[in-house]
Protein backbone atom coordinates (compact mmCIF):
# COMPACT_ATOMS: atom_id res chain seq x y z
CA UNK A 1 0.00 0.00 0.00
CA UNK A 2 1.32 3.42 -1.01
CA UNK A 3 1.71 5.83 1.96
CA UNK A 4 -0.75 8.70 2.05
CA UNK A 5 2.02 11.31 2.20
CA UNK A 6 3.58 10.06 -1.04
CA UNK A 7 0.22 10.26 -2.82
CA UNK A 8 -0.34 13.86 -1.67
CA UNK A 9 3.22 14.82 -2.76
CA UNK A 10 2.65 13.40 -6.25
CA UNK A 11 -0.62 15.27 -6.59
CA UNK A 12 1.04 18.53 -5.52
CA UNK A 13 3.85 18.10 -8.07
CA UNK A 14 1.23 17.73 -10.82
CA UNK A 15 -0.12 21.21 -10.08
CA UNK A 16 1.43 23.94 -12.20
CA UNK A 17 1.61 26.56 -9.44
CA UNK A 18 3.67 24.21 -7.27
CA UNK A 19 6.12 23.67 -10.10
CA UNK A 20 6.21 27.43 -10.65
CA UNK A 21 7.08 28.04 -6.97
CA UNK A 22 9.84 25.42 -7.06
CA UNK A 23 11.23 26.92 -10.27
CA UNK A 24 11.05 30.45 -8.84
CA UNK A 25 12.86 29.50 -5.65
CA UNK A 26 15.56 27.73 -7.66
CA UNK A 27 15.99 30.81 -9.86
CA UNK A 28 16.27 33.13 -6.84
CA UNK A 29 18.87 30.85 -5.26
CA UNK A 30 20.90 30.74 -8.49
CA UNK A 31 20.87 34.55 -8.92
CA UNK A 32 21.76 35.15 -5.27
CA UNK A 33 24.67 32.70 -5.42
CA UNK A 34 25.97 34.26 -8.64
CA UNK A 35 25.91 37.78 -7.17
CA UNK A 36 27.65 36.64 -3.99
CA UNK A 37 30.39 34.92 -6.00
CA UNK A 38 30.86 38.04 -8.16
CA UNK A 39 31.11 40.26 -5.06
CA UNK A 40 33.68 37.92 -3.57
CA UNK A 41 35.77 37.99 -6.75
CA UNK A 42 35.65 41.81 -6.92
CA UNK A 43 36.61 42.08 -3.23
CA UNK A 44 39.56 39.68 -3.69
CA UNK A 45 40.71 41.56 -6.81
CA UNK A 46 40.57 44.90 -5.00
CA UNK A 47 42.46 43.48 -2.03
CA UNK A 48 45.17 42.13 -4.34
CA UNK A 49 45.53 45.50 -6.05
CA UNK A 50 45.82 47.28 -2.71
CA UNK A 51 48.51 44.85 -1.59
CA UNK A 52 50.42 45.34 -4.85
CA UNK A 53 50.43 49.13 -4.41
CA UNK A 54 51.07 49.25 -0.67
CA UNK A 55 53.56 46.46 -0.15
CA UNK A 56 56.92 46.69 -1.95
CA UNK A 57 58.23 43.60 -3.68
CA UNK A 58 60.75 41.83 -1.46
CA UNK A 59 63.65 41.42 -3.88
CA UNK A 60 66.41 39.04 -2.76
CA UNK A 61 69.24 40.81 -4.60
CA UNK A 62 72.32 41.44 -2.45
CA UNK A 63 74.88 44.04 -3.47
CA UNK A 64 78.12 43.04 -1.81
CA UNK A 65 81.80 43.51 -2.58
CA UNK A 66 82.63 40.17 -0.98
CA UNK A 67 81.00 37.02 -2.35
CA UNK A 68 81.52 33.60 -0.84
CA UNK A 69 83.00 32.37 -4.10
CA UNK A 70 85.81 34.93 -3.77
CA UNK A 71 86.75 33.49 -0.40
CA UNK A 72 87.07 30.02 -1.91
CA UNK A 73 89.07 31.40 -4.85
CA UNK A 74 86.37 30.33 -7.30
CA UNK A 75 84.41 32.50 -9.73
CA UNK A 76 81.11 32.18 -11.47
CA UNK A 77 81.20 33.54 -14.99
CA UNK A 78 79.02 34.29 -17.99
CA UNK A 79 79.80 30.79 -19.41
CA UNK A 80 78.36 30.92 -22.92
CA UNK A 81 80.64 33.41 -24.70
CA UNK A 82 82.65 31.89 -27.55
CA UNK A 83 85.32 34.60 -27.51
CA UNK A 84 84.79 36.60 -24.29
CA UNK A 85 83.94 35.73 -20.69
CA UNK A 86 82.96 37.97 -17.77
CA UNK A 87 83.52 36.71 -14.23
CA UNK A 88 81.55 37.74 -11.16
CA UNK A 89 84.29 40.12 -10.04
CA UNK A 90 83.62 42.27 -13.10
CA UNK A 91 86.66 41.23 -15.15
CA UNK A 92 86.21 40.54 -18.86
CA UNK A 93 88.77 38.45 -20.73
CA UNK A 94 89.22 36.26 -23.75
CA UNK A 95 88.03 32.69 -23.24
CA UNK A 96 91.59 31.39 -23.61
CA UNK A 97 92.59 33.54 -20.59
CA UNK A 98 90.01 32.00 -18.27
CA UNK A 99 91.61 30.19 -15.32
CA UNK A 100 90.54 26.75 -14.15
CA UNK A 101 88.80 28.33 -11.13
CA UNK A 102 86.42 30.22 -13.43
CA UNK A 103 88.10 33.63 -12.94
CA UNK A 104 89.72 35.77 -15.61
CA UNK A 105 93.50 35.93 -15.47
CA UNK A 106 94.11 39.50 -14.25
CA UNK A 107 97.79 39.31 -15.23
CA UNK A 108 96.94 39.25 -18.94
CA UNK A 109 97.07 42.80 -20.42
CA UNK A 110 93.85 42.36 -22.39
CA UNK A 111 91.83 41.53 -19.24
CA UNK A 112 89.75 44.54 -18.20
CA UNK A 113 87.77 45.39 -15.07
CA UNK A 114 84.26 46.87 -15.31
CA UNK A 115 84.69 47.50 -19.02
CA UNK A 116 81.94 49.37 -20.86
CA UNK A 117 83.38 48.91 -24.36
CA UNK A 118 80.57 48.63 -26.94
CA UNK A 119 78.10 50.19 -24.44
CA UNK A 120 76.07 53.35 -25.08
CA UNK A 121 75.20 56.00 -22.46
CA UNK A 122 71.70 54.50 -22.14
CA UNK A 123 73.19 51.25 -20.77
CA UNK A 124 72.75 49.17 -23.93
CA UNK A 125 75.71 47.28 -25.37
CA UNK A 126 76.43 45.37 -28.56
CA UNK A 127 78.34 42.60 -26.71
CA UNK A 128 76.71 40.63 -23.89
CA UNK A 129 79.91 40.16 -21.86
CA UNK A 130 80.67 43.90 -21.88
CA UNK A 131 77.10 44.55 -20.75
CA UNK A 132 77.61 42.27 -17.72
CA UNK A 133 81.03 43.73 -16.90
CA UNK A 134 79.77 47.32 -17.11
CA UNK A 135 76.64 46.45 -15.09
CA UNK A 136 78.84 45.06 -12.28
CA UNK A 137 80.38 48.46 -11.57
CA UNK A 138 79.59 49.35 -7.92
CA UNK A 139 78.31 52.72 -9.16
CA UNK A 140 75.51 50.92 -11.04
CA UNK A 141 73.94 49.65 -7.80
CA UNK A 142 71.56 52.61 -7.39
CA UNK A 143 70.47 52.38 -11.02
CA UNK A 144 69.68 48.67 -10.63
CA UNK A 145 67.83 49.27 -7.36
CA UNK A 146 65.70 51.92 -9.06
CA UNK A 147 64.93 49.46 -11.85
CA UNK A 148 63.89 46.77 -9.37
CA UNK A 149 61.62 49.21 -7.55
CA UNK A 150 59.97 50.11 -10.86
CA UNK A 151 59.90 46.59 -12.29
CA UNK A 152 56.49 45.59 -13.54
CA UNK A 153 54.66 42.62 -12.04
CA UNK A 154 55.36 40.79 -15.31
CA UNK A 155 59.09 40.78 -14.52
CA UNK A 156 58.74 39.31 -11.04
CA UNK A 157 59.26 35.74 -12.22
CA UNK A 158 62.45 36.76 -14.01
CA UNK A 159 64.09 38.91 -11.34
CA UNK A 160 62.73 37.39 -8.11
CA UNK A 161 64.96 34.36 -8.71
CA UNK A 162 68.26 36.29 -8.70
CA UNK A 163 70.15 36.58 -5.42
CA UNK A 164 73.05 38.96 -5.99
CA UNK A 165 74.51 41.69 -8.17
CA UNK A 166 76.18 39.24 -10.58
CA UNK A 167 73.04 37.17 -11.18
CA UNK A 168 71.01 40.35 -11.66
CA UNK A 169 73.42 41.63 -14.33
CA UNK A 170 73.37 38.26 -16.12
CA UNK A 171 69.57 38.34 -16.22
CA UNK A 172 69.28 42.04 -17.02
CA UNK A 173 71.70 41.91 -19.96
CA UNK A 174 70.04 38.92 -21.60
CA UNK A 175 67.88 39.80 -24.58
CA UNK A 176 64.25 39.96 -23.48
CA UNK A 177 60.93 41.41 -24.64
CA UNK A 178 62.28 44.82 -23.56
CA UNK A 179 64.78 44.68 -26.42
CA UNK A 180 62.37 43.93 -29.24
CA UNK A 181 59.51 45.63 -31.03
CA UNK A 182 56.69 43.85 -32.87
CA UNK A 183 57.91 40.63 -31.16
CA UNK A 184 60.49 39.90 -33.87
CA UNK A 185 62.56 43.04 -34.50
CA UNK A 186 65.25 44.48 -32.21
CA UNK A 187 64.63 48.03 -31.03
CA UNK A 188 68.33 48.58 -31.65
CA UNK A 189 69.81 45.70 -33.70
CA UNK A 190 73.36 46.67 -32.67
CA UNK A 191 73.10 47.54 -28.97
CA UNK A 192 70.58 44.93 -27.87
CA UNK A 193 71.98 43.89 -24.44
CA UNK A 194 70.82 46.38 -21.81
CA UNK A 195 71.43 46.80 -18.08
CA UNK A 196 69.83 50.27 -17.94
CA UNK A 197 66.49 51.23 -16.41
CA UNK A 198 64.76 51.68 -19.75
CA UNK A 199 64.62 49.67 -23.00
CA UNK A 200 66.41 50.98 -26.10
CA UNK A 201 64.80 53.74 -28.15
CA UNK A 202 62.29 52.53 -30.72
CA UNK A 203 63.80 52.74 -34.17
CA UNK A 204 61.61 53.89 -37.10
CA UNK A 205 60.20 51.00 -39.11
Amino acid sequence: MVPCGAVLWRRLLRKRWVLGVVFGLSLVYFITSTFKQEERMVRDRNLLQVQEHEQPIMWKVKFSSGNSSQLSNQCRNSVQGKLLITDELGYICERKDLLVNGCCDVNVPSTKLYSCDSCLPNGCCSVYEYCVSCCLQPSKQHLLERFLNRAAIAFQNLFMAVEDHFELCLAKCRTSSQSVQHENTYRDPIAKYCYGEYPPELLPV
